[in-house]
């Protein structure tokens, strides 16, 4: 497991997941919570509401993944200037 989080490429692919999935629950919960005109089953309703919490806490954690993936991948490129 720590072998593939040591792999910044596995990281970064990771992190551009978590912000899909993340804006996509975002996305869905708003439409289901705030837009639908429909009944809904008040679970799905909890679920809904929920939804727009998951969603960016997974674009906030998928974001500062990113962020470290890609400067671990930059670390590398780096030289002295003298």
């Amino acid at each position: 497991m720590f072998a593939y989080f040591s792999n910044p490429q596995n990281v970064l692919h990771l992190s551009s997941n978590m912000l899909g999935a993340g804006l996509a629950l975002l996305l869905a919960g708003i439409y289901g919570a705030y837009l639908y005109a429909g009944h809904l089953p008040i679970v799905v309703l909890v679920a809904m509401h929920a939804m727009t919490i998951i969603g960016p806490t997974l674009i906030k954690i998928g974001y500062v993944m990113r962020l470290l993936a890609q400067h671990r991948m930059g670390k590398g490129l780096v030289t002295a200037a003298v």
